[in-house]
C-alpha cells in the first residue's frame, strides 16, 4: 500500500534573496522529497548554514545579498567542504559565465525555470 510518503533525499542548501524565488524553489525541493537546508538570503549566511550542516548540493543565485555574490560566497564554500554548486541566475552574459567558470559549477539554470529543468539538473548533478 503507498503511503504517499515521499522518502527523504540528499539535502540542498538554498541561496537566493528574492523571497517569493525562495519560496517556490522550497516548495518544489520539498515536493521532489529533498531536505531543504534555507533558503538563506546572503553569502555570510549560507557561510554559517555550512558551518553546522554538509550539504549535498548548493543551489544558488549569483545575485544576493551582502558584501559577497554567489560566485565569490561558492569560492569560500567550495574551500571549507568539496560540494557541488549549481548557479539559479537571470545572468547569463558572457562576463559573468566567465567569473562563474572560475569556481567550477555543476551547473546552470536560467531564470525564469521551470521543474522539470531544475530536477533533471539536480539529478545527473548527485548520481
Amino acid at each position: 500500500m503507498h503511503t504517499g510518503v515521499v522518502p527523504i533525499k540528499e539535502t540542498i542548501l538554498v541561496v537566493e534573496d528574492d523571497a517569493i524565488g525562495a519560496m517556490d524553489l522550497n516548495g518544489i525541493l520539498t515536493s521532489l522529497g529533498y531536505n531543504v537546508l534555507g533558503p538563506v538570503s546572503s553569502g555570510s549566511k549560507a557561510l554559517d548554514k555550512i558551518k553546522d550542516t554538509t550539504p549535498d548540493l548548493v543551489l544558488m543565485d549569483i545575485t544576493i545579498k551582502g558584501d559577497i555574490n554567489g560566485i565569490e560566497t561558492a569560492e569560500l564554500i567550495k574551500a571549507q567542504i568539496e560540494v557541488p554548486v549549481i548557479f539559479l541566475t537571470a545572468h547569463s552574459d558572457e562576463k559573468t559565465v566567465k567569473q562563474a567558470e572560475k569556481v567550477n559549477p555543476a551547473g546552470y539554470i536560467i531564470k525564469p525555470f521551470d521543474g522539470v529543468k531544475l530536477r533533471k539538473t539536480i539529478e545527473s548533478t548527485l548520481s
